[in-house]
């Protein structure tokens, strides 16, 4: 699936703008983050389009969080989506179903929602901050002392640190991916 057919998927099915603007973050940190890791540029585009589609049932599954990702895995299911780019999806909302995260793409989307969530929380305490002025160890002291948001929690801030990257690189790395969206 490319970038146009992913977008038009993601607006199809995500009426809200905070999570469109979300799953456009999370399509930049992955990016990002898959080539940090070594990745090359068609796995980086894979993915991206993971991070921009991860949420596609939000709205639907709102009422029974456990079945979040696991919709979303079923729409994807025939757009030519290897296995474990779906399991990926189903496991970032892992910690309703009991399911580990055994590969670097698992922690990745998840990591991925956690950086994003807590740079949109740091701007929330600071709504006339942009993206560019978040500074990283400010945002994870600010996360130490509030829970922002029920994705973005100390086990799953603690999972960043799995992925081969201190969370403070981490948090770094998705302030610089995320600073196009001060201009969306």
């Amino acid at each position: 699936m490319d970038r146009s057919e992913a977008l038009a998927l993601m607006e199809k099915h995500l009426e809200s703008e905070a999570l469109r603007r979300h799953s456009r973050a999370s399509e930049l940190v992955m990016r990002a983050l898959a080539l940090r890791l070594g990745k090359g540029e068609a796995e980086a585009g894979r993915w991206a389009v993971l991070g921009l589609l991860h949420d596609l049932d939000y709205a639907e599954t709102a009422e029974t969080p456990e079945l979040h990702g696991l919709k979303t895995a079923e729409y994807l299911a025939d757009k030519g989506f290897a296995p474990e780019e779906l399991a990926a999806i189903e496991r970032h909302n892992a910690e309703m179903l009991g399911l580990s995260r055994d590969t670097q793409l698992d922690l990745a989307l998840t990591c991925g929602e956690v950086v994003t969530g807590l740079i949109a929380a740091a701007a929330m305490v600071q709504p006339d901050k942009k993206i560019a002025n978040v500074k990283p160890a400010s945002a994870v002291k600010k996360m130490k002392d509030k829970a922002f948001a029920r994705s973005v929690n100390r086990d799953h801030i603690r999972l960043c640190e799995q992925i081969g990257l201190p969370l403070a690189d981490f948090m770094a790395l998705a302030v610089e991916a995320m600073i196009p969206l001060d201009n969306a």
